[in-house]
């Protein structure tokens, strides 16, 4: 039996202030392909610019390395999240999830992540938020930024202790993280329209769209968890199977990829996305490897390493809508009276989604579920400079 890891929540307390720093209770969690520091809502200010200050300080920005900081240089590794119990009926959870930018001072609230989502439940038994409720505990999360809600299951199972701890060890594997874990699964109760106001802002599956430098080209403006502009690959003039590396270099591209962004989140009714991290842009092409759909997804201008979990969710979603830029690339055949697995590819390897499908409606899509993997890495202390408290 894999034998408990868990470092339990009476165990961390505030150290004494060392050398003129503030220690502020801190358990650091992959989550997905993702990973950052979690809080606990009570342990930071509960103003928004107290708060911010800490977590700018946590992390280290701005700064392009993040030296002074817990961050990794890189969006992916420049997460935090926020967990509090919930008053509100059938919510256990609430999450808040916290972007920042390694050369950025500020703190946007307003996207979800889908891979820092599967860190919560985890995260809120070892802090002492949630008790576990049997060999398996499920959790109904609230995601604070957009209102998005979540069934999320992990693995408790009893020590020798006869205390019931989170199980990190298992046969899981999803592709970007190393090795295998204990499954996360997630299932998503309402996705659909989480920052635009509906699932196709625009209100048809395909618009075209002027491209400088290119012309017209036709994309699918959608939001089931992750506003996302879908484009095919070869409309820019590209292959989408280009690595990351060579599409962050690809200044050209950039160019073109960012200027469609800008007019699609006009038309998406997102205003000027200039200094937003949505909507996420993404590439496709026919599968590559045998699944369902290729993709090379930018978190807006850098070119993500895998995909993120809204976003696979949202590219899988167009790919079960007639007529939108997906459908025509990946040709789903479904039933609309059962269920469908999308088989998202990316330049780590695929994403698997399973769709439900209203039997009255095959446009629209009833659910959504998939499964991730998390880690905690350090429980302890974080410690900000006093100067981050003013």
């Amino acid at each position: 039996m894999t034998q408990p890891t868990t470092v339990r929540h009476a165990d961390v307390s505030r150290p004494p202030p060392p050398g003129g720093q503030t220690a502020i209770p801190c358990w650091f969690l992959r989550g997905g392909t993702s990973r950052g520091p979690f809080f606990r809502a009570a342990d930071l200010p509960a103003d928004t610019t107290g708060r911010d200050a800490v977590l700018l300080g946590v992390m280290g920005s701005p700064d392009p390395r993040q030296i002074d900081g817990l961050g990794g240089a890189h969006p992916l590794t420049s997460k935090a999240g926020i967990v509090d119990r919930s008053a509100r009926a059938g919510i256990d959870l609430e999450f808040l999830f916290c972007q920042l930018q390694p050369d950025s001072d500020l703190v946007d609230t307003t996207p979800n992540c889908g891979n820092m989502l599967a860190a919560v439940v985890p995260f809120a038994v070892e802090s002492g938020l949630l008790t576990p409720s049997g060999d398996e505990t499920t959790a109904r999360v609230l995601t604070l930024n957009t209102g998005l809600t979540a069934e999320i299951t992990i693995r408790t199972p009893l020590g020798p202790d006869g205390r019931r701890f989170v199980a990190y060890g298992g046969d899981a594997r999803i592709d970007g993280v190393p090795g295998t874990a204990a499954p996360v699964t997630i299932n998503f109760l309402d996705t659909a329209g989480s920052v635009c106001a509906s699932l196709l802002p625009t209100g048809q599956v395909r618009d075209r769209v002027e491209v400088a430098g290119v012309g017209p080209v036709d994309v699918t403006c959608i939001d089931n968890g992750q506003p996302l502009v879908i484009v095919a690959a070869a409309d820019l003039g590209r292959t989408g199977y280009e690595t990351a590396a060579e599409l962050n270099t690809d200044a050209e591209l950039k160019a073109r990829v960012e200027d469609l962004r800008l007019t699609c989140g006009k038309l998406m009714g997102l205003g000027d996305v200039t200094a937003k991290n949505y909507p996420k842009m993404t590439l496709v092409a026919p599968p590559a490897h045998g699944g369902t759909l290729s993709t090379r997804s930018f978190i807006p201008r850098v070119c993500h390493e895998s995909i993120g979990v809204l976003a696979a969710v949202t590219a899988a979603t167009a790919c079960v809508l007639e007529g939108s830029v997906a459908h025509a690339i990946a040709g789903v055949q479904a039933a609309p009276d059962t269920d469908v697995t999308v088989s998202v590819e990316h330049p780590s390897g695929e994403f698997s989604v399973a769709l439900g499908l209203d039997p009255d409606d095959p446009q629209r899509v009833t659910k959504s579920a998939l499964l991730r993997t998390a880690r905690l890495i350090m429980a302890g202390g974080a410690m900000v400079p006093n100067k981050e408290q003013r």
